[in-house]
């Protein structure tokens, strides 16, 4: 069979994405381009590898196979990479890492602008996703290292800690709840509510949360980013459930107030996991062990 690289990588994005075209678009190839890439596998193979449908495509039992196994060369091509780069001029190295809400956008951004700073050819590419669908594309090989709730069953995933994330209640500051210290989650579900875009891992945390109270969530208005829904509630136009790092640096600025939630689900350890830390491509272990280093280690 006459695949390359490049056939394996579009593959496993087609896979991945549910579409020829968004997979396409993930590796950076035009629609006609890796669409007769991916005829031209299916003719060299002899059988279909894709299902299409009209709204994306699925794998059929050959191309389940495929994924499989393309998924273990290109680990190993990238283990290459990172090694041979140990003792020539550096190849560059990539790093999928997925993670969920808070630690996309309240801890990462100063945790791994050090280590792209030292790590000058090595590139990170990075998602946000619920707790549950990044332990299952850990477990699956599809990313390299997750950042997950310890809530969330890791199985046989080998984990270490990476932070401690307490979430809280921001309020407007003439709110009756301003004044409180600490609420019960279930006290405040039949509020209005300031939501995260939808897509979002602790918006869907939440959610779930509200609905096991007895309701779903009334939110008026969903917004992209921790600021954003901040400005919102200080405009009165709802309350909202943020990390606590963000609720403190936003109440430097704006009129808001923060209330600590009694729910044992609002302090949340997250931690980092992976398949096994000693079978890491070398980037990805410089990458685990950077994050989990003491001194990378804070908590707010």
């Amino acid at each position: 069979m006459r695949f390359d690289l490049t056939d394996l990588g579009l593959f496993v994005h087609v896979v991945e994405a549910g579409s020829i075209t968004a997979g396409a678009a993930r590796a950076g190839l035009a629609l006609a381009s890796a669409s007769q890439r991916i005829r031209g596998m299916e003719e060299h193979c002899r059988v279909p590898l894709l299902d299409r449908f009209r709204r994306g495509v699925r794998p059929t039992a050959a191309g389940a196979a495929l994924l499989h196994h393309a998924r273990l060369v290109l680990q190993q091509m990238e283990r290459l990479r990172g090694e041979l780069g140990e003792h020539g001029g550096g190849l560059r190295g990539h790093v999928r890492l997925l993670c969920n809400t808070a630690a996309y956008s309240e801890f990462l951004p100063d945790a791994l602008a050090p280590f792209l700073a030292r790590h000058r050819r090595v590139d990170i590419e990075m998602e946000e996703r619920p707790s549950h669908a990044i332990v299952q594309a850990v477990a699956g090989g599809t990313a390299d290292i997750g950042i997950v709730a310890d809530g969330v069953d890791t199985g046989m995933l080998e984990t270490l800690p990476f932070r401690l994330d307490r979430l809280v209640l921001a309020v407007p500051r003439d709110h009756p709840l301003a004044g409180r210290r600490r609420v019960a989650f279930a006290e405040t579900v039949g509020a209005d509510f300031v939501g995260l875009a939808p897509g979002s891992a602790l918006q869907e945390h939440v959610g779930g949360h509200a609905l096991r109270a007895g309701r779903a969530l009334r939110l008026r208005v969903r917004v992209a980013g921790f600021a954003a829904l901040c400005r919102m509630v200080e405009e009165g136009i709802g309350i909202a459930v943020v990390p606590e790092t963000a609720a403190r640096r936003c109440r430097r600025t704006m009129a808001i107030g923060v209330v600590g939630l009694s729910d044992a689900w609002a302090v949340r350890r997250l931690v980092l996991c992976v398949r096994r830390f000693d079978a890491l491509p070398i980037h990805a272990r410089r990458l685990a062990e950077h994050l989990q280093a003491p001194a990378a280690i804070t908590t707010a």
